[in-house]
């Protein structure tokens, strides 16, 4: 058989998860190659050896992608797991969902129902109270309609439970509109009076303003004829005045201006001077920044590399000392046998059976 045959092995597809799951579970496959290896003695010499080599180490790659496969297969069928059963979970919710509202439905529409009749009666108590609510500036005529309107509501079983609630809020409004009508009544008497006397004394203030009017008038005319003489004197004057202003106003704009003027000079060129100085320290920085990004990023590597290597080192000794661990235990039982008179070949014989694991309920534990 070739080295290929025996060497692409993988668990039964029935017993895969169970085997993949287990801690090592793939040991008993591992060990079936590692004895195919061990047993494996080419000439390399000779050309038919060096492509027995050849084809072995193919042969070990092989199972290599084989037994991935199965793993990789196993992994993506257990994806599928959690998608099936979210799938499952949210029919059963819909469906459910869908029977509680079947099964309340009567309720709902019962109570629908009640809170209507519920609402339908406080809403008329809350008119009967609204009538002797907010009753500020309501003249007594619309008073007097509100009582005539409140005390034609009338009570009975119509009311069903709400009966004594609605009589009460009703005789407190009756009760609130009265007072308020009587109140009103009496204010707007007063009122009346009041505004008797006040026409009385508008017109005595109309007269009195009148005269009034009349003198302000006289002494105002003789006071706008002085006020004319005295405004025509005036405007000569500031006529003479505004000319000298202006002639020293556009001097004194010229002599500004050229201040200003000398003044942003002498600002764009600090600016400029500014601009460049601060360029040149942005060009430095970044020399500096580039600089010290390129050491950081070779740090960084010399790091990674020694941690890598580092790592290399450190999984080597594990599986020398690990090798050498296991071959000290089986070297101390191949003496054991060997000293409870079995023969040394036998010995060695019953020590690689039992470290390969082909004896039932016996092992090395390293």
């Amino acid at each position: 058989m070739s080295a290929n045959t025996e060497l692409a092995v993988v668990p039964p597809q029935e017993t895969a998860l169970a085997v993949y799951s287990k801690e090592k579970g793939l040991e008993p496959w591992l060990q079936q190659i590692r004895t195919k290896i061990d047993g494996f003695t080419p000439d390399i010499s000779t050309r038919k050896g060096r492509e027995a080599i050849a084809s072995m180490a193919y042969a070990v790659a092989r199972s290599k992608t084989a037994l991935d496969d199965v793993g990789k297969k196993l992994v993506a069928d257990l994806k599928e797991v959690p998608k099936k059963i979210d799938a499952e979970r949210k029919r059963v919710r819909d469906t459910l969902e869908a029977w509680q509202e079947e099964v309340r439905r009567p309720l709902n529409e019962w109570q629908a129902i009640e809170d209507a009749r519920v609402d339908k009666h406080n809403a008329a108590i809350e008119r009967i109270r609204f009538q002797s609510m907010d009753l500020d500036g309501i003249t007594a005529e619309d008073l007097a309609d509100r009582l005539v309107q409140l005390e034609a509501i009338s009570l009975g079983k119509h009311w069903e439970e709400f009966e004594a609630e609605a009589a009460r809020a009703k005789d407190k409004a009756l009760g609130v509109l009265r007072a308020a009508l009587t109140t009103r009544q009496q204010y707007e008497a007063e009122q009346q009076e009041l505004a008797r006397l006040r026409a009385e004394k508008e017109a005595r203030d109309k007269k009195d303003n009148e005269d009034r009017i009349a003198r302000e008038a006289a002494e105002r005319a003789t006071r706008e004829a002085e006020e004319k003489a005295r405004r025509e004197r005036d405007v000569e004057a500031q006529r003479v005045r505004d000319e000298q202003a202006a002639a020293e106003k556009r001097e004194n704009y010229l002599k500004l201006a050229a201040a200003e003027s000398e003044r942003k000079a002498e600002q764009a060129k600090r600016e400029q001077l500014e601009a460049e100085q601060k360029a040149e320290r942005d060009r430095l920085a970044a020399i500096e920044n580039q600089k010290a990004a390129v050491e950081q990023a070779k740090k960084d590597e010399e790091a990674r590399q020694k941690a890598a290597a580092n790592e290399i080192l450190r999984q080597q000794q594990a599986r020398e000392a690990d090798t050498k661990h296991k071959a000290s235990i089986n070297r101390a039982a191949l003496e054991a046998f060997i000293a409870g008179g079995m023969p040394e070949a036998c010995a060695k014989q019953a020590v690689t059976l039992i470290a390969q694991r082909k004896i039932p309920a016996i092992a090395i534990s390293y």
